[in-house]
């Protein structure tokens, strides 16, 4: 009897932002529900190639960022298309060839999927000088494109949209090459959910709108967003929910803000969080930085989102993609995020339209779909028919 053959997808991914991590973790979990033949292992791209200097990495990184948010909007338009300023950019190599064939060597995958573009282009300078011939996948994290993302050794693109794919032609990539599958989300994200149950669970009063404030895995939550949480402005009290991810100096300060200073609305404040899930299904809006992988897992809850402190880069365009299709509203000016979201709140039929748009666009079970396009790319390269999941059985 002729053996079950075994998956072994290597994941690469990042620290840089946590919506790297997360895409990885859903494809790992979809595997787990859908193909448990499949051995999965995640491997942090900047811890591996950069063991000693990946925390200075990515404190420059986020310093660089947030101090100088025009350059780098700035250089991320210059780099966007194929150009010889971003070749000379593909050109400086962030990692070490040899580390990075002792690790392929150690876990012999069937298939490389990297969520961290650093990564995609690692495995593309040891395909193209003939050092492996692993199959590789990239997952393209946010609802836009850019050259940072495309190398000549990449077999197949996942992306979130169908806008993607049409942006990415003009790399002289083939309809073959991208498969449109939603950016993966956890397949928890996908399940029914006992609204009333949870919000007793939580504590969340029936007769309270209820708001979620999200800044992302470091937190990044504007001191002037906070004034949002003392605001008298709103029909009735809101009941906010706080995450401030690993940002464990601001969720102290809030704490300590709301016992010396107590306030007409509810809030709950969270540390980082595995619950996101259902404080998503419980709320009536989330207020959040355009990140990747929290907006494709508000999309996919139906949850109409209120953009803020929007960067130059990849996160306006995600915003410009939201807004666009009319999920999302955004904030451009933050001393009126108050009024705005004032507005929405006395206005429910424009966070129901926003809900329907959400509903309407969202790919809901992008992690099983990921997968589904993973293995059967790992399946081209090899003597093997092409791999069937199990059919959905729910969503």
């Amino acid at each position: 009897m002729k053996q079950q053959r075994t998956h072994k997808i290597l994941i690469l991914s990042g620290e840089l932002g946590d919506g790297h991590k997360q895409a990885a973790m859903a494809i790992l979990e979809a595997s787990a529900w859908y193909q448990p033949n499949a051995e999965v292992e995640i491997v942090d791209f900047m811890k591996w190639t950069h063991p000693h200097l990946h925390s200075f990495g990515k404190f420059f990184y986020k310093q660089w960022v947030h101090r100088f948010p025009g350059l780098y909007g700035y250089l991320f338009q210059k780099t966007r298309p194929d150009n010889s300023f971003s070749q000379l950019f593909k050109k400086i190599k962030m990692f070490d060839l040899q580390r990075m064939l002792s690790l392929l060597d150690e876990i012999k995958p069937t298939v490389v999927v990297s969520t961290f573009p650093s990564a995609a282009a690692a495995m593309s300078v040891l395909k193209c000088q003939g050092l492996t011939q692993v199959p590789t996948v990239t997952v393209i994290t946010d609802h836009t494109d850019h050259s940072y993302w495309i190398h000549p050794g990449t077999d197949q693109y996942i992306v979130g949209s169908d806008e993607v794919r049409q942006a990415l032609k003009k790399y002289h990539l083939s309809d073959q090459q991208i498969a449109v599958t939603g950016i993966p989300v956890k397949p928890k994200f996908t399940q029914p959910f006992d609204r009333p149950m949870l919000r007793k669970k939580l504590g969340v009063e029936a007769d309270r709108p209820t708001v979620l404030v999200m800044g992302g895995g470091f937190g990044i939550i504007s001191k002037e967003l906070t004034s949002l949480l003392w605001s008298t402005d709103y029909p009735v009290p809101v009941h906010f929910m706080v995450v401030c991810g690993r940002n464990d100096k601001l969720r102290r300060q809030l704490m300590e803000r709301l016992q010396r200073e107590p306030s007409r609305n509810t809030l709950t404040v969270y540390g980082y969080c595995d619950h996101v899930d259902e404080l998503m299904a419980v709320s009536d809006l989330i207020v959040t930085k355009p990140g990747g992988l929290t907006t494709s897992e508000a999309i996919t809850m139906g949850l109409p989102m209120l953009l803020h402190n929007t960067l130059p880069g990849q996160e306006q365009d995600n915003a410009n993609y939201l807004v666009r299709n009319g999920l999302a509203v955004l904030n451009s000016e933050e001393d009126h995020i108050e009024s705005l979201l004032s507005h929405l709140l006395r206005h429910p039929v424009l966070l129901e339209r926003m809900a329907l748009k959400a509903k309407s666009l969202r790919m809901k079970n992008s992690a099983y779909y990921a997968l589904h396009a993973i293995l059967r790319t790992e399946s081209k390269w090899q003597d093997a028919s092409i791999c069937h999941l199990p059919a959905l059985k729910h969503g």
